[in-house]
């Protein structure tokens, strides 16, 4: 009860379930971590105990960037019990933990998007061809679309409800991290994608406990979740792709495209422009590798 963990957590209001549950992760290791050693409150924690862990982290083998954000979550829960009273002093200021190791995000190719978009076209698929596998196909499509087409987080596409679509302006409206509303353009294949899906294939998949207004369902007719997103990938991606992928796909095309950076930090809704230059460094490493694939003297 010392280390106040679920007021903690309900303190994130507008915190994404994935990032909450990354903080609560976190803090329940750092916890046990204390527990062997015998502090049982966070009063007993100084700056002294941050960096042991931090070094006991570096010794387990753990990753420079999951050392970084797991001092990240250290920090922002001792802010909080200052700032609610329960500590008079924060020792994580001024914590220094390595940086990530910078990785550039991962950008399909286009044969990889072309596996992804034609899937429906190649030999292998379903052999029998009911409603409900024609309706998988098309919910299918409509998702990729829409995440490539539009840069959308998962957690943004399945929150979609019909209400946010306006399909003749080609616009979506969407609730981002901290609860934040943007809207964002819909491509010519994800309108032509999401009408087929609502008009044909989507009551086909929709039981008597489903939602009226969500946009997309699983086959059990409940909301799309992420990890629906992630099987969905698993069987059309040609190798082991994340969703997100198709997000960093679409921000390094438009800045390939000539985008400039302030209009791909809004359509992707990052609240610092920095998170969003990390893309002009993929462009830059794209062509690069093409100036060395291509020229003679390269």
């Amino acid at each position: 009860m010392a280390w106040s963990l679920d007021a903690f957590a309900a303190s994130l209001t507008g915190v994404a379930p994935a990032t909450l549950g990354a903080y609560r992760s976190d803090l329940d290791g750092f916890v046990g971590w204390c527990g062997r050693l015998g502090l049982d409150d966070p009063a007993h924690v100084d700056r002294r105990t941050l960096r042991r862990y931090l070094a006991f982290l570096g010794s387990c083998g753990r990753s420079r960037r999951t050392i970084a954000r797991k001092a990240s979550s250290l920090r922002r829960y001792f802010q909080w019990l200052v700032r609610t009273g329960v500590l008079e002093r924060d020792p994580s200021v001024h914590l220094s933990a390595p940086k990530g190791e910078g990785r550039l995000p991962h950008v399909l190719r286009q044969d990889e998007l072309r596996v992804l978009f034609d899937e429906a076209a190649r030999p292998g698929g379903a052999t029998v061809d009911d409603a409900r596998t024609t309706a998988r196909r098309l919910r299918d499509d409509a998702v990729l679309e829409v995440l490539y087409g539009s840069g959308l987080r998962v957690s943004e596409l399945c929150g979609l409800r019909v209400g946010d679509l306006d399909l003749p302006a080609k616009r979506a409206t969407v609730w981002g991290k901290g609860a934040k509303q943007r809207a964002v353009p819909l491509s010519d294949p994800a309108c032509r994608a999401l009408r087929r899906w609502i008009s044909e294939g989507r009551r086909n998949l929709m039981t008597g406990s489903t939602p009226a207004d969500v946009v997309f369902v699983n086959l059990r007719g409940n909301p799309l979740t992420p990890r629906d997103v992630r099987r969905l990938l698993d069987r059309r991606a040609p190798s082991p792709t994340h969703p997100h992928a198709l997000r960093h796909t679409f921000a390094t095309h438009l800045l390939d495209g000539g985008a400039d950076l302030r209009s791909v930090q809004d359509l992707l809704g990052h609240e610092d422009l920095a998170t969003t230059q990390i893309y002009t460094h993929v462009s830059r490493e794209r062509l690069r590798q093409v100036f060395d694939s291509t020229h003679p003297r390269a």
